[in-house]
């Protein structure tokens, strides 16, 4: 890993810098003044990579009107961490997830403070998720492609800490998408 100065202050410019080896002194000519520890967490949190929100819901394939859909994020549900060092100071920026907003496209919002709980085989198909889900109460026939659009908002809360220090960044999103199409279900009579 190397540090670099720009005319004397440490920077992230990429002109005219000066490399200075991990673990070595800067040059008394750049001043030798090293980053702060909040400097340093602002490179840190610009260095966070956050997953990509992909959504996951059951039944799978076509939904039904009246019947509870079940919502939840197979993956990426986590803390995220990235570290920014010079020499003597080192510190950590990490998101956690706290919550996702569902837009489900009808009009209605649904916000769940976890992943979700994926469907299993043997679960009652008529019972609502516990934690994650939402009922459609029309069918999406008459949408643009005959789906309701669906988007999927992941919210992360960002801290950090190093050098005896800490504190809070602005939280940061991530966001997902498809399409459910939803179906009504009809009864066919055939007694007569």
């Amino acid at each position: 890993m190397r540090s670099c100065l720009l005319d004397g202050s440490w920077q992230t410019d990429p002109y005219s810098l000066t490399w200075v080896p991990f673990g070595a002194q800067p040059p008394a000519s750049t001043g030798g003044v090293p980053p702060s520890p909040a400097e340093l967490a602002e490179v840190a949190r610009k260095q966070l990579r956050l997953p990509a929100v992909s959504i996951a819901a059951n039944p799978m394939g076509e939904q039904l009107v009246n019947l509870p859909t079940w919502l939840w994020l197979p993956e990426g549900w986590g803390p995220v961490s990235a570290t920014a060092a010079v020499p003597g100071v080192s510190v950590t920026a990490t998101a956690t997830p706290t919550s996702v907003s569902w837009s489900m496209g009808d009009g209605d919002t649904v916000t769940c403070a976890g992943a979700g709980t994926p469907f299993r085989p043997g679960n009652d198909p008529k019972a609502s998720s516990p934690d994650c889900g939402h009922t459609y109460h029309a069918s999406s026939a008459n949408q643009t492609g005959h789906a309701f659009p669906v988007a999927a908002t992941v919210h992360w809360a960002v801290r950090w800490s190093g050098a005896g220090q800490g504190g809070v960044f602005p939280d940061l999103t991530t966001t997902g998408t498809a399409a459910f199409r939803v179906a009504e279900s009809q009864a066919v009579n055939n007694s007569g």
